[in-house]
């Protein structure tokens, strides 16, 4: 019974992270696709570099305590209200500092309309603080549908915000307000729908026990967002924003794949990995299974976007973005895998090992920044390569230290993604082959998807995939 309660919370959990992110990634196409006719590549790169600041501040405010309160079998109302008073008071301090820097930021890159507009995206602090220990309680919980809901509501309101500011002239204004319209609506919805309040009696307790595990995080996720935004500073200070642009366009678009993907299994791994951590053997079972399910939706939908990225571009974007499709192909090759990536750092959450993941960010941010350096002389998508592959290498490093909390082999893992890799570049290989003579670019898209996705779930139904079969049965119910 215990099993099928744990099969049934993981399932409806994957399923309602997969709707909200399914129609996010809609709205995202759909709200993406008009302000990126309305708007050029150099609005996109002026909000692009202040990436990397709000990421970081984010992150301290964050400060891991998600993953902390997640990792506790039980849980007080102190322990939410100590969050919600530290994240809400370091998110005021946050927005004064920055906004005495906003200067400083815009001198570093030669661009004075930095200062107004990095007090503009700043904001996100203000708002995003007041709902981190709602979002803690959602998260905890296993609220996945009412988490649902609220990102759509707060992703529909933030779109239309933005589109008709960009219609309005606004150029990056309106890309910076649409980002904290986003955050704004989310903690405000998050707060009303999670059943938790906050008190004024202001206990500061249990930070102390919590801070040992997510002053780890803290320090890892600092050097994760600098890893992760150093090409926004690159570009930014030494080449223009038209160049940053069209790498955050290419970036954009396969984000967007891959937060499906890895929001869906995010949502629900570390509470479920929690939930079994106490037989080692049915969470290898767990763990494997999820790693087949993000092989089987990752492989061919992140794959096949670099397959269509050519005519995905020209067809929706326009011809003004086509030299962002290099750079959305080579991130696709990264996000088709990025999932796994996600599951085993769930995993070593779950077993409260912030050590080593402080130790695998620190070593793979600093292997990134040493192979930009390297071949920044190469240009930018020699760097983006060099990038790319600093990411495959750190997929062993987790697995490394996985194999001493639980017996899993490498050679397990390679089989479990095996099939859906090779099935996939079969199908694009094929349909490439099959559909060559076509020169209209439309029907071009169209068939391209149509006859992929069919011929993907032909094979798998033909070899009886027990990964399909199990998504089909529970859709019908």
């Amino acid at each position: 019974m215990a099993e099928q309660t744990l099969k049934e919370k993981t399932a409806k959990g994957l399923f309602w992270g997969g709707l909200s992110n399914g129609v996010q990634q809609v709205l995202n196409l759909v709200f993406g696709l008009i302000l990126a006719r309305i708007l050029n590549a150099s609005d996109y790169g002026m909000v692009g570099m202040l990436a990397i600041f709000s990421a970081i501040a984010s992150t301290i405010q964050e400060s891991g305590f998600t993953a902390a309160l997640t990792n506790q079998k039980e849980i007080r109302h102190e322990d939410y209200n100590a969050v919600f008073w530290f994240s809400t008071l370091t998110g005021v301090l946050f927005y004064l500092i920055l906004f005495f820097c906003a200067p400083l930021i815009a001198k570093f890159y030669g661009k004075p309309e930095l200062i107004g507009l990095s007090r503009v995206v700043f904001l996100g602090f203000l708002f995003g603080g007041f709902g981190i220990a709602s979002n803690a309680y959602l998260f905890k919980t296993l609220m996945v549908k009412e988490r649902a809901k609220i990102d759509i509501v707060s992703l529909i309101c933030s779109g239309i915000v933005g589109v008709t500011l960009a219609l309005k002239g606004f150029a990056y204004y309106g890309l910076a307000i649409q980002t904290i319209t986003y955050i704004g609506i989310g903690s405000l919805l998050k707060f009303i729908y999670a059943p938790w309040k906050p008190s004024f009696q202001m206990n500061w307790q249990p930070l102390k026990s919590m801070f040992g595990f997510s002053s780890k995080l803290i320090l890892t996720n600092i050097f994760t967002q600098i890893s992760n935004n150093i090409f926004s500073v690159v570009l930014g200070k030494f080449y223009n924003p038209q160049q940053l642009g069209f790498y955050s366009q290419g970036q954009k678009w396969m984000g967007m794949g891959h937060q499906l993907i890895g929001g869906m299994i995010n949502g629900v791994a570390q509470p479920v990995l929690v939930e079994v951590m106490d037989d080692k053997e049915r969470q290898v079972l767990v763990f494997r299974k999820m790693v087949r399910f993000g092989a089987f939706i990752s492989f061919p939908a992140m794959l096949g976007l670099a397959f269509v990225a050519k005519e995905f571009v020209e067809v929706f974007l326009g011809e003004k973005w086509l030299d962002s499709v290099p750079f959305l192909q080579l991130f696709c090759i990264w996000g088709a895998t990025g999932y796994l990536s996600q599951l085993y750092v769930n995993l070593l959450m779950t077993y409260s090992r912030s050590d080593v993941y402080l130790l695998g960010m620190i070593l793979i941010g600093l292997l990134q920044i040493l192979v930009v350096w390297i071949l920044y002389p190469f240009g930018v998508f020699n760097m983006v390569i060099g990038y790319i592959c600093v990411y495959f290498f750190s997929i062993l490093f987790w697995h490394y230290y996985i194999k001493k909390e639980l017996p899993i082999k490498l050679i397990s893992i390679c089989k479990d993604i095996a099939p859906y890799l090779v099935i996939s570049i079969l199908v694009f290989c094929v349909v490439d082959y099959t559909l060559k003579n076509i020169s209209d670019i439309y029907i071009l898209l169209i068939a391209k998807i149509l006859f992929s996705s069919v011929l993907y779930i032909l094979i798998l139904l033909l070899l009886k995939s027990t990964i399909l079969k199990e998504a089909i049965s529970y859709l019908k119910r």
